[in-house]
């Protein structure tokens, strides 16, 4: 049963208290822009690197803060393909980067462990989700970096969460921790001593240490990709990395505390019961079949209504049960119950007193989309309905060489919208303003690999961002007020 509106704001006062600062704890933006920045458009076109690295705008550079198979200081090694990533507020001039690794299981090529999993000895008891069979533990999570935005220096790194699988993406929360995202549903076997397809709780902290990994069940287990925190509600946002995915809501029994429950939902177009917004005419001929971002097709292969840039919709939620989905088909009842359906929901920020979020494949021309969701002000409660949530279509260029295939993404502390192509073979880090022009901020001159995980430093000096392939994080400075 819904929380009353008086009980709902008294329970989620420490949370909107603790988010008051958020702007300067994460380096998200909570309006249009800060005091005295004007809005970019743009930081000019990008200059060749000598490095064959990254292409950046002049007056900006960039330095290599983390390799793959690098020792950290807890005396394990830097894992691989590195993936979505938020920046704390930590003490003095310090930043804390908690970043995911997206491996399959066991691939001990890139766990911290070492290729023998020589390493795994030394994780303390207690500390590993999936201990996997004798090939190895599940070399998937998280690790942390303290970095001194100052003298522009890595202080230390460490690994944060231990054994988990397929660490996509996730989102920062107003509390001071990390939302893990596991992109998998992988079911104990002969090679997995646990199911997967969950979110897991790291706390962002400066000194060496490792989160508890509990799988926060009630959160829902598919496909997870990111989360977002409505730092009003303490709500969580999810998407969902499949082709016919949906959108859900977590509305927590106790907010800050996700691991007591709470109530999963999924989104409603109020006027169009089982909406498809990935604005297809047909399901693209290349993505039928299999592939690891392939479903079943359930329902019309084809969008029944268009979706027009920039018209906000009324939308709804509405509960779903038997979370844990066996038959991993949480997604099929949802639409079939009314839910809306996106092609790939990817990255996921709040920010500008909104929630932004990626569908990698939607558009006419499967190129993708940025949609943005407005909170009721009522949201989670009984009077939802006096003053509707909105979504809202926000870019759809349908165009590969302006944006192709949105992937992760950050709200910048000037307001706007930087997102990381997944497309492939030359891959940006793209910038959006909040009228929806975009501009190039960044470009792949290494290799075809994604871009992953930008965010800003809590003092807005330093925007990091990974390259996934061969797994590199990158501290980027500049002119970023001017």
């Amino acid at each position: 049963m819904s929380l009353s509106r008086r009980r709902f704001m008294s329970q989620t006062a420490a949370v909107t208290a603790g988010f008051a600062g958020l702007c300067s704890f994460t380096g998200c933006a909570s309006g249009p822009t800060l005091s005295g920045q004007p809005r970019r458009t743009d930081f000019g076109p990008l200059i060749n690197d000598p490095e064959g690295i990254m292409d950046l705008p002049a007056g900006f550079s960039y330095r290599i803060l983390s390799r793959t198979g690098d020792a950290m200081d807890d005396g394990f090694l830097v894992p691989g393909k590195h993936d979505g990533m938020a920046a704390f507020k930590g003490p003095g001039d310090l930043a804390l980067l908690v970043r995911n690794h997206e491996i399959k299981g066991p691939d001990n090529r890139q766990s911290a462990f070492g290729r023998s999993a020589e390493l795994f000895a030394n994780l303390p008891e207690g500390k590993a989700y999936d201990t996997g069979s004798s090939k190895g533990p599940m070399p998937g999570g998280t690790t942390t970096l303290v970095y001194d935005t100052k003298k522009q220096e890595l202080v230390r790194h460490f690994l944060s969460l231990a054994c988990t699988e397929h660490n996509c993406a996730g989102g920062p929360t107003p509390w001071g921790s990390w939302i893990s995202c596991e992109e998998i549903m992988s079911r104990k076997d002969d090679k997995h001593a646990q199911d997967h397809g969950y979110n897991f709780e790291v706390p962002a902290i400066a000194e060496i240490g490792l989160a508890d990994p509990v799988p926060l069940k009630a959160m829902g287990r598919f496909n997870h990709e990111a989360i977002a925190v409505d730092p009003q509600s303490g709500i969580v946002y999810q998407t969902e990395d499949r082709q016919d995915g949906v959108l859900y809501r977590f509305i927590p029994n106790v907010p800050g505390k996700l691991a007591e429950g709470g109530r999963l939902q999924y989104l409603v177009v109020t006027n169009k019961p089982s909406a498809d917004l990935r604005n297809w005419n047909k399901v693209p001929e290349h993505l039928q079949g299999g592939g690891s971002h392939n479903a079943d097709f359930e329902g019309p292969d084809a969008a029944d209504f268009q979706i027009p840039l920039g018209k906000p919709m009324n939308v709804h939620w509405a509960d779903i049960d038997d979370v844990e989905a066996p038959k991993d088909d949480l997604r099929y009842r949802a639409f079939k119950s009314g839910g809306a359906r996106f092609a790939r929901n990817e990255g996921m920020w709040y920010g500008n007193d909104a929630v932004y979020f990626a569908s990698t494949t939607g558009g006419q021309n499967v190129k993708g989309q940025i949609w943005r969701y407005v909170p009721s002000r009522y949201e989670g409660t009984h009077d939802e309905s006096k003053d509707p949530a909105k979504l809202e279509l926000f870019i759809e260029p349908n165009d590969k060489s302006v944006l192709q295939h949105a992937d992760n993404l950050c709200v910048s502390h000037f307001g706007d919208v930087i997102v990381c192509e997944d497309g492939g073979p030359v891959n940006h880090v793209l910038g959006v303003t909040p009228e929806g022009g975009v501009y190039k901020l960044g470009r792949n001159t290494m290799n075809n690999s994604e871009f992953a995980g930008s965010c800003f430093s809590p003092d807005g000096t330093t925007l990091f961002v990974n390259i996934q392939k061969p797994g590199l994080t990158l501290a980027i400075t500049g002119p970023w007020g001017s």
